[in-house]
């Protein structure tokens, strides 16, 4: 039988081979698609997200085994749809108005991906009419914005109160460097995050 654990350990490691050719193992052995990704991917995924907490590892390590998820991922999504895998939930991301930076975005999106989530990625320099024609759109739970300069954190309120005119009913998720808990708590937003790892946690506890 296919050994899922070492699938973990390929993720863990960021050994993008062994990860895609595990992967494939499993699904011609005839393991379910939602077994590998829950026992394999997300298991993985789970031990890179606890370590990055504890600065055991940092970005770069968590960006190798996010690549290695993304090449099991690429093999595992059709047989998902195919079984009928729902995600666990939907998460629009973007970085606000005005601010080009992506890399604590893209982050948190590929370990999103890593637990289960379906993700839009809107990209960066995105105005609030796109957060929330895209929301609608997609039907997202979750909205997630990022910045990383204090000249562009006002795109962030301005979205949100964008957001909640229109009548999006997701939670909403902000992080960044200049963004604290209390920036957070002032301009409403339902969760704030300072990392990747937190920031799966809590998109996790909003779909529980």
């Amino acid at each position: 039988m296919a050994d899922l654990k070492a699938l973990a350990e390929a993720i863990i490691k960021g050994d993008q081979n062994a990860a895609a050719d595990i992967t494939r193992a499993a699904l011609d052995e005839g393991t379910s698609a939602e077994s590998v990704l829950n026992n394999g991917l997300i298991a993985g995924m789970d031990v890179v997200g606890a370590r990055f907490k504890k600065n055991e590892i940092y970005i770069p390590e968590v960006l190798i085994a996010a690549r290695a998820m993304k090449m099991s991922m690429e093999i595992l999504e059709p047989e998902l749809v195919k079984a009928g895998v729902k995600p666990v939930g939907r998460f629009l991301i973007g970085t606000v108005q005005g601010d080009l930076h992506d890399i604590g975005k893209n982050l948190v999106a590929m370990m999103l991906k890593g637990a289960g989530f379906e993700v839009v990625d809107l990209g960066v320099d995105v105005g609030p009419e796109k957060f929330v024609e895209q929301a609608k759109a997609a039907d997202v739970q979750l909205v997630g914005m990022s910045t990383l300069l204090t000249t562009t954190m006002p795109g962030i309120e301005k979205t949100l109160k964008a957001l909640k005119a229109a009548g999006v009913s997701a939670k909403i998720m902000i992080g960044g460097a200049p963004v604290t808990q209390a920036y957070a708590d002032r301009i409403g937003a339902d969760g704030y995050s300072p990392d990747a790892a937190s920031a799966v946690d809590i998109a996790k506890a909003f779909v529980a």
